[in-house]
C-alpha cells in the first residue's frame, strides 16, 4: 500500500505542470485530492497499530533497496506532510494572482520527497529524499522572483552543508553496521562496542538536523527565506522542511539518547535557538518575519526537549510537533490573508488599517496566536505544559534541571509576548492604536497614514486556516483524541514508551504554577510591547548569522576568482595545463611507492608495427610543439590522434578505435568553430616560462611512460575480463563485450555519464544564450582570391554529400543495431551520425544556411528520459536498469537496445547543440550583419546564373531588408 501512496504522489508531481497550464491557479483543488487520498491510504495501512514494511530491490549489489516502513512516528509526520500539504494547495488557489506552473510542481515535489523521508527504511534512499527536499525548497524560494534569488542560494548552501554531514553519517553507519536498513542500524548491537564511533555518528546527525531545522549556529537561513510567498512559508516552516530535522533526531533517538555528546548538543543549541528566536521576534515589524523567528524558537524548544532523552520528553516533543504544525500553518496562512487584502505585513502600518470587518480572519488569528502563546483550552497549552513537565522530570542534576526549565519558561514568556504582538498587529487599528500612532507621528517616528477599512476575504481563502484553528481548539479541549497517535509515535521512538494520557487538567502542580507565571509575566511584557521592541532593537547582536553566511559565500567566490578563475582566464595554454599536469606527476610519484605485485610483462612487448604508430604519433606531437598557429595545432594534433586510432585497430580494439576516430573528426569540426573567434597565433611565451614548460613536459612524459610501463603490456586476461567473456553471451545475449559492459553490467555508470552529458549540453546552451560569443576575427584570406568564395568551393562537398550522406545515415543505423554483437553501439553510432551532420554543415555556403537546426533540447531530454524509463522497467526483473529479454520474430531482443537508443539521442543532441550554438550567428551578434552584407553582395552579383543562385539572391535580399528594418 505504501508504494501505491508514493506512486500516487509521484503521479501528482508529474501531472502538476499540465494541471497548472490547463487550470491555472485552480489546479490546487485538483492536486490536493491525491494528497488527501494518500493520507487516507496510509492511515488505513496502519490502522491495526502494527509496523508495516514493504521493499523492492533497487541496487541489490550494494544493498540499496527501496524499503518502506510505516510505524507510529512515520504516520504522525506523514499525516502532517500530506494533510497540511493538501490544505496549502487548496489555500494557494485563491492566494496566487497568476498562473504559476512551477509553484505547484515544486510544492507537490516537496510533499512527495518528504513522504519518502518519513517512510523509507533505507539509509541511501533517505539521504536522496533529504537532498530532494533541499532542492525543492531552493526552487520554491527562488521562484519568488528576483528578491528570492540570493536568499535561495544562501538557504541552499546551509542545507547542502547539512546534507554532507548526513552523507558522512550514512556511510559510517552502512559500513560498520553492515546493512542499509535504518531500523537494523538502530538495533545493531555493534554500537555498544564502539562508543567513539557512535559519538561521531551522533555529531554528524545532529549537525544535519540543525541545518534543516534552523538551529544555532545555522539559524540564519530561516528568516532569510521569508521572501517566499505565504503558502511556501506555511508548508516549509510548519509541516515539511523544518520538521525534517525534528524527524531525523526523533528517528535516531533510540540509538543516541544515551550519548552524552548528543544530549549536550541538542540541549545547548536548542536552548540558545529558543531564546534567541523568542527575543528577536519581539522586535520584528514584519509579521511574517516575526513568525519566522517564532518558528526558530519553537523548533529550538523541540530540539532541547528531545535532547533531554527521557520517554516523557520524547512524548512531549511529539505532541508539541503536532500543535506547532497546526497553529503555525494557520498563522502563516492568516498573515498571507492580511497581506493579500491590505497589501502590507508591517505591524506599524497595520495599526493604521481598520480590519474589524474581518471577524473570521481575526478569529483565526486570535485562536492560532493564543495557542502559540500557551493559553488554556488550546492545544498549544497542552503541549507547552508537556515540555515543562518533561524538563522537571528529566532526571538531570538539580542545577541543570533548573537551568533547562528556566530556558523553557523564559522562552515561553517571550512567546506569549510576541504571540500577542502578532495578534494585536494582525487585528489592525483600534481607537487606542490610532491615538498611539498619532502620538508617535508627532514625535517624528513615521508619517501617519489615513485609516482604511478592510472587509472579510472570501471563504475559499480562510477555510483552510479556519479548519486548522478549529482543530487546535478541539484537541485543546479534548487532547485525549491524540493519545493513540502520540502513543504509537512514542513507541517507535523510545525504549519503554506507553500510551500517554493527555489532559487539560492534571491538578495543582509545579507545571501549572509555572504556566501561571508565564502568562502573568507575558501580560506585563505585552503591556510594555513598544518599549520592549525598542530595547531589543537597540540591543542588537554583534554578529549577524545572515551576514556570516554571506561573508563565507562571498569569500569562497572571491577565493575562486583569485586563485582559479583569474589564472585560467587567459589564452596561455601553459596556465591552463600546469595544474592537471602537476597532479599527474604527483599521482605517478605516489604510484612508485604504492603499486605492488604488478603482473609480469612478457618478453616480446612490441612488434615492428608498433614502432610505425609511435613514429606517426611522434610526428604529430613534434609538429604541434613547433606550430605557432592555433589552426595548425588542431590539424597536426589530429595526426597524433589518428595514429592512436590506427594503433587501437591494430591491437583489435575496434570499438575503442571507432570511437576515437569519430571523436577526432568531430573535435576538429567543433574546434574550428571556436578558433575563428580567437587570435590566429598563440601569445608568445618568455624564455623563462619556455624553459619551465620544457621541464614540465619532460616530467609529464616520464610519468606517462612509467604509468604505461607499470600498468599495461601484453598480459593474460584479468579475472574480470574472463568473467565478461564467459558470462556476457549468457547474461546479456550479446557478444560485443564492450557494449554489454556499457549497457548491461555497468549500465548505471553509463546512465550517470549520460545524465552528465545531457546537463553539459543544456549548460552550454544556457551560457551561450546568456553571453554573446566573441566576434569573428578578420579572415586572412583575400576576398578577391578564388579560395574565398564559399559557395563555389563547396561544390565538391555538396555533390559528394548527396551520395555520402545517405551512406553515413545507413552506417549510423547499422552500427546502432549491431552494437550488441559486433563493433558499434549507441555512442559510436551517434558520433557517426553527427559526422554526417558535420558534412552537411561544411557543405553549406554560409553558416546560417546549414540545415542542421534540429531541436537539440528535445533530443537530449528524450534520450535521458528514454534511458530512465528503461531503467524503471528493470524493476519488473527486480532492480533498476536490469535488462529485460524477449524473443521477437525468432530473434533474441533486450531492453538494453532501448537504453542504447537513449544514449544515441542524447549524444546526437549535444553535438547538434554544439554546431547550432557555436557555428550559426544569432541576431545581435556583430558577424550576423557582416555575413548578411557579404551574402547579399556576393549573391546579387551572380543573380540569375543558376536556380541555386537565384534562390540565394532572394534570401540575401530578404536579409538585407530585415537588417534595414
Amino acid at each position: 500500500m505504501l508504494f501505491y501512496v508514493l506512486a500516487l504522489l509521484g503521479l501528482t508531481v508529474a501531472a502538476a505542470p499540465l494541471a497548472s497550464r490547463l487550470l491555472g491557479r485552480d489546479a490546487g483543488w485538483l492536486l490536493s485530492l491525491p494528497l488527501l487520498a494518500s493520507a487516507g491510504m496510509a492511515a488505513s495501512t496502519y490502522s491495526t497499530g502494527q509496523v508495516h514494511t514493504e521493499s523492492v530491490r533497487w541496487m541489490p549489489t550494494i544493498d540499496v533497496n527501496f524499503s518502506l516502513r510505516l510505524d507510529g512516528l512515520s504516520l504522525v509526520f506523514l499525516m502532517l506532510v500530506l494533510v497540511i500539504g493538501a490544505g496549502v494547495l487548496a489555500y494557494s488557489t485563491r492566494y496566487l494572482h497568476h498562473k504559476d506552473t512551477a509553484f505547484y510542481f515544486y510544492i507537490c515535489g516537496f510533499a512527495a520527497s518528504m513522504a519518502v523521508v518519513v517512510t523509507t527504511d533505507n539509509l541511501m534512499v533517505f539521504y536522496l529524499a533529504w537532498e530532494l527536499t533541499t532542492l525543492c525548497s531552493y526552487f520554491l524560494i527562488a521562484n519568488s522572483g528576483e528578491k528570492g534569488h540570493q536568499p535561495a542560494i544562501r538557504t541552499l548552501l546551509v542545507t547542502v552543508l547539512g546534507g554532507l554531514f548526513l552523507l558522512g553519517a550514512t556511510v559510517i553507519m552502512a559500513i560498520n553496521a553492515g546493512t542499509m536498513s535504518i531500523s537494523e542500524v538502530i538495533a545493531s548491537p555493534m554500537w555498544a562496542e564502539n562508543p567513539a564511533l557512535l559519538a561521531t555518528v551522533a555529531f554528524l546527525i545532529a549537525i544535519a538536523a540543525f541545518t534543516k531545522s534552523a538551529q544555532f549556529p545555522f539559524q540564519a537561513w530561516l528568516p532569510d527565506s521569508m521572501v517566499a510567498i505565504a503558502p511556501v512559508s506555511a508548508y516549509l516552516h510548519a509541516a515539511a522542511m523544518v520538521k525534517a530535522g525534528i524527524y531525523l533526531i526523533l528517528r535516531y533517538s533510540p540509538l543516541l539518547h544515551d550519548v552524552q555528546l548528543w544530549n549536550v548538543m541538542l540541549v545547548v543549541c536548542g536552548g540558545i535557538t529558543a531564546l534567541f528566536g523568542a527575543l528577536t521576534a519581539i522586535k520584528c515589524d514584519d509579521l511574517k518575519e516575526l513568525l519566522a523567528y517564532s518558528t526558530m524558537s519553537q523548533l529550538g524548544l523541540l530540539v532541547l526537549t528531545v535532547g533531554i532523552g527521557t520517554d516523557a520528553a520524547i512524548t512531549a516533543a511529539i505532541v508539541h510537533t503536532i500543535a506547532h504544525a497546526c497553529f503555525k500553518a494557520a498563522l502563516f496562512m492568516s498573515v498571507g490573508i492580511i497581506e493579500h487584502e491590505t497589501g502590507t505585513r508591517s505591524y506599524q502600518k497595520l495599526r493604521h488599517t481598520r480590519i474589524v470587518k474581518m471577524p473570521i480572519t481575526t478569529g483565526i488569528i486570535t485562536i492560532a496566536g493564543a495557542s502559540m502563546a500557551g493559553i488554556p483550552l488550546l492545544l498549544g497549552f497542552v503541549s507547552k505544559e508537556g515540555l515543562i513537565t518533561a524538563s522537571l522530570d528529566s532526571g538531570l542534576a538539580e542545577p541543570f534541571k533548573i537551568l533547562v526549565t528556566a530556558v523553557i519558561v523564559i522562552t515561553s514568556m517571550f512567546t506569549f509576548a510576541y504571540s500577542f504582538r502578532y495578534i494585536i498587529g494582525a487585528r489592525g487599528a483600534t481607537k487606542h492604536s490610532i491615538a498611539e500612532a498619532n502620538y508617535q507621528a508627532e514625535e517624528g517616528s513615521f508619517e501617519p497614514e489615513p485609516v482604511e477599512t478592510i472587509t472579510e476575504a472570501r471563504p475559499t481563502v480562510w477555510f483552510v486556516p479556519g479548519i486548522l484553528a478549529l482543530v487546535t481548539v478541539v484537541l485543546g479541549i479534548v487532547p485525549s483524541l491524540l493519545n493513540w497517535a502520540v502513543g504509537q509515535a512514542a513507541i517507535a521512538t523510545t525504549t519503554d514508551a506507553h500510551e500517554p494520557h493527555l489532559s487539560i487538567w492534571h491538578g495543582f502542580n509545579i507545571p501549572l504554577a509555572l504556566t501561571g507565571i508565564i502568562i502573568a509575566f507575558g501580560i506585563i511584557l505585552v503591556n510594555f510591547n513598544r518599549e520592549l521592541a525598542r530595547a531589543m532593537t537597540n540591543f542588537g547582536a554583534p554578529i549577524s548569522g545572515l551576514s556570516a553566511v554571506e561573508k563565507i559565500r562571498t569569500g569562497i567566490i572571491d577565493f575562486g576568482a583569485k586563485y582559479a578563475t583569474k589564472p585560467s582566464g587567459t589564452t596561455s595554454m601553459r596556465r591552463h595545463l600546469v595544474v592537471p599536469l602537476l597532479m599527474l606527476i604527483l599521482i605517478t610519484f605516489v604510484g612508485l611507492f604504492a603499486l605492488r605485485d604488478l603482473p609480469e610483462v612478457h618478453r616480446e612487448t612490441s612488434t615492428p608495427t608498433d614502432w610505425v604508430f609511435v613514429l606517426i604519433i611522434g610526428i604529430g606531437v613534434l609538429a604541434s610543439v613547433m606550430a605557432k598557429s592555433r589552426l595548425t595545432v588542431v590539424v597536426v594534433v589530429s595526426i597524433a590522434g589518428f595514429g592512436v586510432t590506427l594503433w587501437f585497430y591494430a591491437l583489435g580494439a575496434a570499438d575503442v578505435a571507432t570511437t576515437q576516430l569519430t571523436v577526432e573528426i568531430l573535435t576538429v569540426c567543433v574546434l574550428v568553430l571556436v578558433l575563428h573567434r580567437l587570435p590566429d597565433h598563440f601569445t608568445p611565451e618568455t624564455r623563462k616560462f619556455h624553459w619551465w614548460s620544457i621541464v614540465l613536459s619532460v616530467a609529464v612524459g616520464v610519468s606517462a611512460t612509467l604509468a604505461v610501463w607499470g600498468l599495461t603490456g601484453r598480459r593474460d586476461k584479468s579475472d574480470a575480463a574472463r568473467l565478461y567473456l564467459e558470462q556476457a553471451p549468457k547474461d546479456t545475449g550479446g557478444s560485443n563485450i564492450v557494449n554489454t559492459i556499457l549497457v548491461d553490467y555497468r549500465a548505471f555508470d553509463t546512465f550517470g555519464e549520460l545524465t552528465v552529458l545531457g546537463m553539459a549540453g543544456i549548460a552550454i546552451a544556457v551560457l551561450l544564450a546568456k553571453f554573446r560569443l566573441a566576434p569573428v576575427r578578420e579572415t586572412l584570406l583575400d576576398r578577391k582570391s578564388p579560395v574565398f568564395e564559399a559557395f563555389e568551393n563547396a561544390v565538391f562537398l555538396r555533390a559528394t554529400g548527396r551520395v555520402i550522406g545517405p551512406i553515413i545515415v545507413a552506417l549510423s543505423v547499422l552500427l546502432f543495431f549491431r552494437g550488441h554483437y559486433e563493433t558499434g553501439g549507441g555512442f559510436v553510432a551517434a558520433l557517426v551520425g553527427a559526422g554526417g551532420m558535420a558534412l552537411m554543415y561544411l557543405s553549406a555556403p554560409t553558416n546560417d544556411r546549414a540545415k542542421i537546426r534540429w531541436p537539440y533540447f528535445t533530443l537530449i531530454g528524450s534520450g535521458v528520459a528514454l534511458a530512465s524509463l528503461t531503467g524503471l522497467a528493470g524493476f519488473a526483473e527486480g532492480s533498476f536498469l536490469t535488462s529485460l529479454h524477449v524473443e521477437l520474430f525468432g530473434t533474441h531482443q533486450t531492453s538494453a537496445m532501448i537504453f542504447d537508443l537513449g544514449v544515441y539521442l542524447a549524444v546526437l543532441g549535444v553535438i547538434v547543440a554544439a554546431f547550432n550554438l557555436l557555428g550559426m550567428p544569432r541576431k545581435g551578434d556583430k558577424e550576423f550583419h557582416v555575413l548578411l552584407d557579404l551574402a547579399s553582395e556576393q549573391t546579387l552579383q551572380r543573380r540569375g546564373e543558376t536556380d541555386d543562385h537565384r534562390a540565394l539572391a532572394a534570401i540575401a535580399n530578404n536579409k538585407t531588408k530585415e537588417r534595414s528594418k
